[in-house]
């Protein structure tokens, strides 16, 4: 049997023609962060991804702002996705799903996740601007179609109402972190098994 007391890390290096990132999590952390991705507002989200999740996380993403914030948004999403993935390992022990209700002011969004190992997003959730400051609000789900697809995670996001484009961004972050946390952590009945009755969450 797995010992899931194990210290839970992952830490990856991801280098293209148009980005180099640069990740490392501690799944039992306090959600201390340290970002620079060169994109303000998508380091404020990721802050709140860190705090909220209290997964420690640690991101350097270098990309190439002359064209826009897309691939640095992506290539981070996939890098902090592969690296809890390794943090991971087999998933024994996980408590596996959480789902919440998260307010915001104005704002209610919704997530769901299945740390399943089956990649897989389902996005309900509507702009009412093509921008935050500068921030083209169509890479808010990018980011997590990427972070779905390389931590192995089914991931349901739905924003059920709310009036201010930054609030219904936030609510993303901010839920995903919140079911991140529950469905990461240690299910002391599970006794280390993988929590599920194929044996494996490959």
């Amino acid at each position: 049997m797995a010992d899931v007391t194990l210290s839970r890390t992952g830490q990856v290096s991801r280098k293209t023609n148009e980005t180099a990132v640069s990740v490392s999590v501690n799944i039992d952390g306090t959600g201390v962060s340290k970002i620079a991705t060169g994109v303000g507002f998508f380091d404020h989200m990721l802050d709140q991804l860190a705090r909220h999740s209290l997964i420690d996380m640690e991101i350097k993403t270098e990309g190439d702002l002359h064209v826009d914030d897309h691939h640095t948004v992506e290539d981070t999403g996939i890098a902090i996705g592969q690296a809890i993935a390794r943090a991971l390992g087999d998933r024994r022990g996980i408590t596996r799903y959480a789902s919440l209700d998260l307010a915001m002011d104005e704002t209610m969004t919704r997530a769901a996740v299945d740390v399943s190992g089956r990649p897989f997003l389902v996005w309900n959730v509507t702009f009412t601007s093509p921008k935050i400051g500068t921030f083209d609000t169509e890479l808010v789900r990018e980011f997590f179609q990427a972070l779905a697809q390389h931590a192995g995670i089914t991931l349901h996001v739905q924003n059920i109402y709310g009036a201010n484009n930054h609030h219904i961004a936030e609510t993303c972050f901010k839920s995903v972190a919140r079911v991140l946390r529950t469905a990461t952590e240690i299910d002391p009945r599970q006794a280390g098994r993988v929590p599920s009755t194929k044996g494996t969450l490959a």
